[in-house]
């Protein structure tokens, strides 16, 4: 269970606190300074079935967060400096660069508030094709389709398959197995997958995306903001690393200009979507400086070095899982220790019922 796997997490987390050792690393291993990765940020919701909960910060929580960092005297950076800041020698304060992904209409709401009262810099990196109202946001179709049935059938590679998902450990199992397929699939496969198991099952892939994006009014009102750095994620938000040809430098220049043209205003950096290891590469990396992006950021985790060392095009975040409350355990994390999440099992709940 998520849950149990999350549990586990904090422990090691909280000892690492209590037993001086992130202490010790962040001397070590210290670097320049962190960049946070962040998504949605709104109050708790009470649906049992939450497989992207990790992905979810509370205002409190942020709140507390960024209290928390300034008692510890960490330097807030935009991105552009924290860029800057990366290829210069380490100074003795840290830094740390706010960053939030996906273009949530939550963010207005509930992070901007909070950003505002505590007058720090941090970047909202948006995906523009869901502004539009032509972004797919196949992962949440996908929650929406295993949490509303408990039998589920849709082709994989070209073979009609069926699953039982009556409990919620099943639910949980099945869309861990099918999100992690749907990411080694090609852009186009995806939409054909999604499309068929949507047509299925009733759900609206356009409403599941566009209901929850921000609006082009909201993003006018940030870019005005001299403490918000707009930055791009694409326009589709596709696994670059699965994309062909040209349709991945495609992604990049039109999600940079859309954004130029709207806002009045340039767009200089950039981030992966998805951004795991298994979604850009070197290839990526060389696309991006190609479309003219001074700065690149993953969700590889790990620590900005400084002299250089950290690559523009790979900037490392560290993501937090939001399903932790603990400000100790963000301490922790600062120092660039991770603790590694079990791997997902092969599923073994697929049972052919037709």
């Amino acid at each position: 269970m998520p849950f149990r796997r999350s549990l586990l997490a904090d422990i090691g987390l909280e000892m690492a606190y209590f037993s001086g050792l992130s202490h010790i690393l962040e001397r070590r291993t210290g670097g320049s300074g962190v960049i946070l990765k962040f998504e949605h940020v709104r109050p708790r919701r009470d649906d049992r079935f939450q497989p992207l909960q990790s992905y979810e910060i509370t205002p409190e929580f942020l709140d507390d967060a960024i209290s928390a960092l300034k008692r510890w005297n960490l330097d807030f950076l935009s991105i552009d400096e924290a860029a800057e800041r990366s290829q210069q020698a380490a100074l003795a304060r840290r830094f740390v660069c706010l960053t939030f992904d996906g273009g949530h209409r939550d963010f207005m709401t509930f992070a901007y508030p909070v950003l505002s009262r505590h007058r720090v810099p941090f970047a909202l990196y948006v995906p523009t094709g869901f502004i539009d109202g032509i972004g797919k946001a196949w992962w949440l179709a996908l929650e929406q389709v295993i949490a509303r049935n408990a039998r589920i059938g849709l082709v994989m590679d070209r073979v009609e398959q069926h699953f039982f998902a009556a409990s919620l450990a099943d639910k949980y199992q099945l869309y861990d197995v099918l999100h992690a397929w749907m990411m080694t699939l090609s852009p186009d496969d995806v939409a054909v997958a999604i499309g068929d198991l949507c047509g299925r099952y009733g759900v609206d892939i356009n409403a599941a995306a566009y209901d929850r994006a921000l609006s082009w009014q909201d993003l006018v009102k940030l870019a005005r903001d001299p403490q918000v750095t707009i930055g791009s994620t694409t326009v589709n938000y596709p696994n670059l690393a699965r994309t062909k040809g040209t349709g991945a430098l495609r992604e990049m220049t039109m999600g940079r200009t859309v954004l130029e043209t709207a806002l009045d205003g340039p767009c200089r950096h950039f981030a992966y979507p998805f951004g795991g290891a298994n979604c850009f590469g070197p290839r990526e990396m060389m696309l991006a400086r190609e479309a003219g992006f001074a700065s690149a950021v993953s969700a590889g985790p790990g620590i900005v070095r400084s002299d250089g060392r950290t690559d523009l095009m790979a900037l490392p975040r560290i993501a937090w899982d939001g399903r932790r409350t603990s400000i100790r355990a963000l301490r922790v994390v600062l120092s660039g220790l991770t603790i590694r999440k079990p791997k997902t099992r092969a599923p073994d709940l697929a049972t052919n019922y037709g």
